[in-house]
């Protein structure tokens, strides 16, 4: 039996919905960071007294910062998803990069924006 070279239509439709859901978390957890950044919900007018707390205006630019480090994260995860729904279309979805070789639909299931296999990523391949 000849190697398989592709995954099948409903294979990529599977990989699709899981693409999907993650996509859907993946976007509100996002806005949610952005949320945070923005501090919409945040202080108001009332809240101007010089002498506010010094220590808590450094925790808040620190985390602040964290939040901004999360949000850039979430935003290339959220980029990567949207480039694998692309390979889906393009039915090249699951192919290494390096090797040609279809990745796993195992690893796919649990890093459905992969590019690599296991072998080539542990080969030191970026």
């Amino acid at each position: 039996m000849a190697e398989k070279t592709r995954y099948s239509d409903a294979e990529l439709e599977e990989f699709r919905a899981i693409i999907m859901e993650k996509l859907e978390v993946a976007q509100r957890e996002y806005d949610r960071l952005k949320s945070t950044i923005m501090n919409k919900d945040g202080n108001s007018v009332d809240d101007t007294s010089p002498t506010y707390k010094i220590l808590e205006e450094g925790a808040n630019t620190l985390s602040k910062e964290e939040t901004t480090r999360l949000a850039a994260r979430q935003q290339k995860f959220i980029q990567n998803l949207q480039a694998a729904l692309i390979r889906i279309e393009n039915k090249t979805y699951g192919i290494c990069r390096e090797t040609g070789k279809l990745i796993p639909a195992g690893r796919l299931r649990a890093v459905p924006h992969a590019t690599l296999s296991i072998e080539a990523k542990q080969s030191g391949s970026k």
